[in-house]
């Protein structure tokens, strides 16, 4: 392979794995402190006249400003994919601001180009605190490892939204609102023995995959091979194939070659291709970031070759009527019009209006408990300890042992007839986690 290839790859695979906010879990021993969940936000929340203070009898006061450090990438590799994310924050944070969602607080960013380079994150991070930021949010992968002691020790609460289990644990001032795949792979591999018509009958079904070297399948695999070690009643682990950002995949379809079910690359359209034209049938499997480059699918039409795989996910979907989702269609037609269409049909990436929303949700939680004059990242971090939000169903939530925000997932179905994700299981499943 020419390092011009293998740049390109990497490129690719950083923007995908960027574009999307995805699944994580919590142990049962999280679902103990029961707390009423935030319902989702509308213009209507906004205080009752009536309660208002007559401005007469009350000195007009300027809004408290609450500033959001945006540590994020506008000039490196994953520029392109961190785009979208970087949209939804700020159509997110307009639209609070001007429904006043958040009263006595105006909310603000200050936003950091730290061109997916760890070594720009501490520097980035502390201009950030000199301009004022409150908390920080990233949607970059590496940056939560590198400044989680740093965050930790200054106390200043971080919003990660690409997640990685050993960032949240123990658990301190990093929260994570992103896909956690160790926990992914069981709870889709469950579902999938007890509700896929398909699945082998007096044997166990043979599962394996092959992806590009990245964090996301790595995770993903050895989940998928403990699970299997596991339950060797309903699995047999065949082979998980890491490559070298490899665009041909002849090695890896052959070994995969008598599977059930495989989790192909995360940019699936070379492997599939190359899988299907060898005559294999396997179901395809995965989880949010495959989801990524729906658009590359019906450029290439492939929408017939990836009919029938199953999704793993913890957000609604598009074309799914719930109301942090019909937000997300609402802010795009306002304020895109002309980008709206195109947006929706790439695929996941806009949908960080899901997590976006439960991070503005917890800092309206904190204003409302300690006044908008005393919000702090400090008291910030004391408010998660038990709060819970209503995200379309799904119940998200933080703990003083839980760093990752969701409380379920569901499964979604690849349909070439429409060439859509659509939702094929009606519930929020619990996650299953170790020991299995």
């Amino acid at each position: 392979m020419t390092k011009t290839s293998s740049k390109l790859g990497i490129i690719i695979l950083v923007i995908l794995l960027l574009s999307i906010p995805l699944i994580a879990a919590c142990n049962s021993s999280d679902n103990d402190d029961e707390v009423t969940p935030t319902k989702p936000p509308t213009s209507t929340d906004t205080p009752n006249p009536s309660d208002t203070p007559n401005p007469s009898d009350t000195p007009i006061s300027e809004p408290v400003e609450i500033t959001i450090g945006n540590l994020t990438d506008m000039t490196g590799v994953s520029a392109n994919g961190v785009a979208p994310i970087n949209m939804a924050l700020a159509d997110m944070v307009r639209y609070y601001n001007e429904n006043n969602l958040i009263p006595g607080v105006e909310l603000k960013i200050e936003s950091y180009d730290g061109q997916y380079n760890p070594s720009k994150d501490i520097p980035g991070y502390e201009w950030l605190l000199e301009r004022g930021a409150d908390l920080i949010f990233t949607p970059v992968p590496p940056t939560p490892a590198t400044l989680r002691a740093r965050v930790d020790q200054d106390k200043i609460v971080l919003f990660t939204a690409s997640g990685n289990l050993n960032d949240l644990i123990p658990p301190g001032y990093v929260f994570g609102i992103a896909s956690i795949p160790q926990w992914e792979a069981p709870t889709l591999l469950k579902w999938i023995a007890e509700n896929d018509l398909d699945f082998p009958s007096g044997r166990p079904a043979k599962i394996g995959g092959a992806s590009w070297t990245d964090g996301y399948s790595a995770s993903f695999f050895g989940e998928m091979e403990a699970y299997a070690e596991a339950h060797p009643d309903q699995y047999e682990w065949v082979e998980g194939r890491l490559t070298n950002f490899s665009f041909t995949w002849g090695p890896e379809v052959e070994a995969l070659k008598d599977c059930d079910y495989v989790f192909p690359n995360i940019i699936m359209n070379t492997f599939v291709k190359e899988y299907r034209a060898a005559g294999y049938t396997a179901k395809l499997i995965g989880g949010d970031p495959h989801g990524a480059f729906l658009d590359l699918l019906g450029k290439e039409g492939l929408w017939d070759e990836v009919d029938g795989m199953y999704a793993i996910r913890c957000y609604t979907w598009w074309n799914e009527d719930a109301p942090v989702i019909n937000l997300a269609k609402q802010l795009l037609n306002d304020y895109h019009p002309n980008e709206a269409e195109s947006v929706i049909r790439s695929g996941v990436s806009y949908i960080a209006v899901g997590p976006i929303y439960i991070m503005l949700e917890l800092i309206k939680a904190t204003v409302e408990a300690v006044g908008a004059e005393n919000f702090s990242s400090e008291a910030l971090y004391e408010t998660a300890q038990s709060f819970s939000i209503d995200v379309d169903g799904n119940i998200h939530s933080f703990s003083d042992t839980k760093r990752v925000s969701t409380g379920g997932e569901t499964i979604f179905e690849y349909r070439a007839d429409i060439e859509d994700l659509v939702r094929i299981e009606p519930e929020w499943l619990p996650v299953v986690t170790p020991p299995y």
